[in-house]
């Protein structure tokens, strides 16, 4: 929900929708890493089209939670959002929540819990999750 909330309240700014743009990327990554207390990385999109607009730092329940933007040709944008927070379940499955006009998948990584939030349709959606955690898995 959180992450939903997140991508509504983000997403539809055009002036200022993220707090470090994409041509920072590395100091982006490397500030999240930072405040997360662990590395984190962004998946690249470019391929199915979506590209990186940049990213924030967002509260979460108990520390911090990155958020990723990304957007394509079109527009539309789409948000991945990063906690290393309620982690302990180990159903590692992808979940699908629907908030209002914005659909989330979400899954648990290893140490992570990913969100990825986009007013698409659900099959649309599913392949870019399925993009994201082929990147993000550890091996």
């Amino acid at each position: 929900r959180q992450a939903a909330v997140a991508h509504v309240v983000y997403s539809p700014d055009v002036r200022r929708p993220v707090e470090v743009t994409a041509d920072q990327e590395d100091q982006l990554v490397k500030w999240l890493s930072k405040r997360l207390g662990t590395p984190v990385s962004r998946p690249r999109l470019g391929v199915i089209g979506f590209e990186l607009i940049g990213g924030r730092l967002l509260p979460g329940n108990s520390g911090p939670v990155a958020q990723f933007m990304y957007h394509d040709a079109s527009g539309q944008r789409l948000t991945l959002y990063v906690t290393t927070e309620n982690t302990t379940n180990r159903d590692t499955g992808f979940r699908f929540a629907q908030e209002g006009p914005v659909n989330v998948f979400y899954w648990i990584d290893g140490k992570f819990g990913y969100a990825l939030s986009a007013g698409i349709a659900k099959s649309e959606l599913a392949r870019v999750a399925t993009a994201v955690y082929d990147q993000l898995e550890y091996k």
